[in-house]
This record gives structure tokens, sequence and C-alpha cells, in this order.
């Protein structure tokens, strides 16, 4: 039944996700050294997990929570706003949603209308683009500028802001750059935003993990943004919670109200076990997200010291978030990243993702996550080494 001429257009524009295929190809390959995809390996902590047998045993998670989410975690997401992003949240203005991902979608829809543009920093997570898609918007990627760490451009941004310009849409830190844009870089884009009186959406799902002298700033925070930002965050990252799938976002009342109209088709509500997981997760210590970080900061730094031993194979800005590299590929065959991914998932036994997948400036780059054991690293690129022979 699903010839071409059933299928939606907007579907059917859309290209097969370079992550998901690339993690299909591996299954084909043994003894894979995996580094394409942004999931830790990490197991969800114990308090959390045991939040959730709790709630399971008393029999509270059977049902469906209200739509926006249990009355105790909202008001608990609120103070974590408050304490950790500088954002005067209320649970009024809180929505508990299916992952960062599903908070996303449901904000694009009640943004955008067909035609209308969003902008986004390029490279950008693969997903942005889709959702926009999917919602009979334009996206509009606009380059960062790779030599400067990726760094945002903001006069090219304010240049690709045209009469049909709805929304700015970002991740910081970055997926797939681990670039962390800096409060300097906000100001002015807020700027843009309030100039030209645009929406902006965030999605902040590495929020914590952030390194060196990088601070992560939360742009509804700054002055005259909080009632023109959605904000979106998860907990599958911070606590290793990615099978949970469990998040939420912060808007302005008004904001909450039409989102909420998208929310409810897309979810109902997020998982209630998952809710009480996330409530655990918030009450129960936090040296858990400290250790996933100092791990992070580790594997980052010994892939740093991979790469450097590679200088004529690859290129790269070292990230200042995330747990994501995103290499420039400077030998012959790299300007294709999908078919240099997949030569070195058959020939070397290694797992990464095409750049090609995050917008066109992606392209001639692949994407290497360092959320994973630090042997893996190695065995990594032990095998480029013997590969390429360097």
């Amino acid at each position: 039944m699903a010839s071409s001429t059933l299928v939606s257009r907007r579907v059917a524009a859309i290209g097969k996700s370079a992550i998901h295929e690339m993690t299909r190809l591996s299954q084909e390959v043994e003894d894979v050294a995996f580094l394409s995809w942004a999931k830790p390996t990490s197991d969800t902590p114990e308090h959390i997990k045991e939040g959730a047998i709790r709630a399971i045993a008393d029999g509270l998670v059977g049902g469906y929570s209200p739509t926006s989410g249990m009355p105790a975690l909202r008001q608990e997401i609120a103070e974590k706003l408050k304490r950790d992003n500088r954002i005067d949240a209320r649970s009024s203005q809180i929505i508990v949603t299916v992952g960062a991902i599903e908070g996303l979608a449901a904000a694009i829809m009640a943004v955008v209308d067909p035609g209308d543009e969003v902008i986004l920093p390029s490279p950008t997570y693969s997903t942005h683009i889709r959702q926009v898609v999917m919602a009979s918007g334009k996206p509009v990627l606009v380059p960062c500028i790779e030599e400067e760490d990726f760094r945002l451009d903001i006069d090219a941004i304010a240049e690709a802001v045209t009469p049909r310009t709805k929304a700015i849409l970002f991740c910081s830190p970055s997926n797939p750059t681990g670039t962390v844009f800096g409060e300097d870089q906000l100001r002015r884009l807020a700027a843009v935003a309030c100039d030209n009186n645009l929406v902006v959406i965030t999605d902040e799902a590495y929020e914590y993990f952030v390194f060196d002298d990088h601070q992560h700033v939360s742009i509804a925070a700054l002055p005259g943004m909080e009632e023109r930002t959605i904000s979106c965050f998860t907990f599958t990252k911070t606590y290793a919670m990615t099978g949970w799938r469990i998040g939420y976002l912060h808007a302005g009342e008004e904001w909450v109200e039409q989102i909420t109209k998208a929310h409810i088709p897309f979810a109902i509500c997020a998982p209630t076990v998952s809710q009480y997981a996330a409530l655990a997760a918030l009450r129960g210590s936090q040296n858990c997200v400290a250790e996933f970080r100092a791990h992070y900061l580790a594997a980052r730094n010994l892939m740093c010291e991979r790469l450097d031993a590679m200088p004529e194979i690859f290129a790269y800005q070292k990230p200042g978030g995330s747990y994501l590299m995103f290499p420039h590929i400077l030998v012959e065959g790299g300007q294709n990243s999908f078919s240099f991914c997949r030569r070195l998932l058959r020939e070397a036994r290694v797992s990464t993702t095409p750049g090609v997948a995050f917008g066109p400036t992606g392209e001639a780059h692949l994407r290497m996550s360092f959320c994973v054991p630090e042997q893996t690293v190695n065995t990594a690129f032990d095998r480029l080494q013997a590969y390429f022979g360097v």
C-alpha cells in the first residue's frame, strides 16, 4: 500500500536516518568498536531504578499521569531550573515529555506554520532538521565558524532572517560538534531574536557535560528572553536514562497551553513509571552526574590524544561539552562521509556517523561518540591507525 502516490510528500522527502542506518549496518559486522551512537553505555544509577521499582510495587504506574506530568515532578523540575539554569520557573510552565525529542516536536508544531522558516546553525542535530520539515516548515541552515570551534556566526544568522522567519532552533552543548555557545554569543543571538520578534527553541540535553572553562548558559535566563524561549531538557543524557524516554520543556504559560495541544496527540503523557524514576533522579544524590562528567572528560581527552597521533587523517576542534567529537576528514574519499563511514565499518570494524547527516556543512566530517569505555576508544583508534598505516 505504501506506494509513492500515497505517502505524504513531507515524509517521502526525508531520507533514511544516517545515525540509525549505521547502527543497522554495524549489526552485520562482528566485533565492532562502536562510536556512532550518542547513547551512554553506563547503566541507570541504582537510586533511580529503585524509585521506579517502588512505584511499580505500590501500584502507581499503571495509569496515565496528568498530561503535563505529575505535579510533584513538575515542582522538582521548577526548582532545578531555578537552581541550575537561572530560569525563574513555575510548575505551570513545565510539560513533562517523552524525552527532549518529543518536547521539541511539540514545540515546533506549536510555532511553525507551512512555509515558515526556522534558522538552525550548521552542523546541527539531524532530527531538528527533520522536525522542521515534518511541520511543513523550511530549515535555513547557517554555517558555524569551524576554525573558531564551530562558534555561531551571529552576523550571518541576522542576515538570514526574512519575513517568513519564525524561529531559531539550536542545541548547546552542540550535537554533533560539542561546542558550548557562551553567554556572549547567546546575548547577541537573543538580540537578533528580540529585534525580529522570533521564537527561540533550545535543546539542552547535554547541559551538565561541559569541560575546561566552559559554562552552560540557558538563553531563557537572559533579559527579555523567558517569554520568547521554549527550552527543552532531558533526563536521558544526564542520568543515563535513554531507554526511559523522559524529558521536559519550559516555556511561558501561554506557550505551554498551545504546546500541550500538540503534546497530547503525540504522547498523551510521558510514561508514568519513567516519571517516578525522574522524580527519584532529582531527589536523590547527584554524585552520579559528576561521575559521568568525569568519565566523559577523561574519554574526551583520550580521544583527542589519539586524534593528535593522526594529523594527516583527521583535523578536529576540541569539544567544550557533550560527549561528541566532529573531526574533519582529510584523506581521499572523505568528501563523501557516508561512503567513508561505511568503508571504516566494513574494513576497519569501527562504527562512526557520517557528518552529512548534520547538514550540508557536516559533509567531509564524521561524528564520534566518547560516552563509551576508554577501552572502546583505544580499540577503535588502534584499528584506525592500522587501517590508515599511521
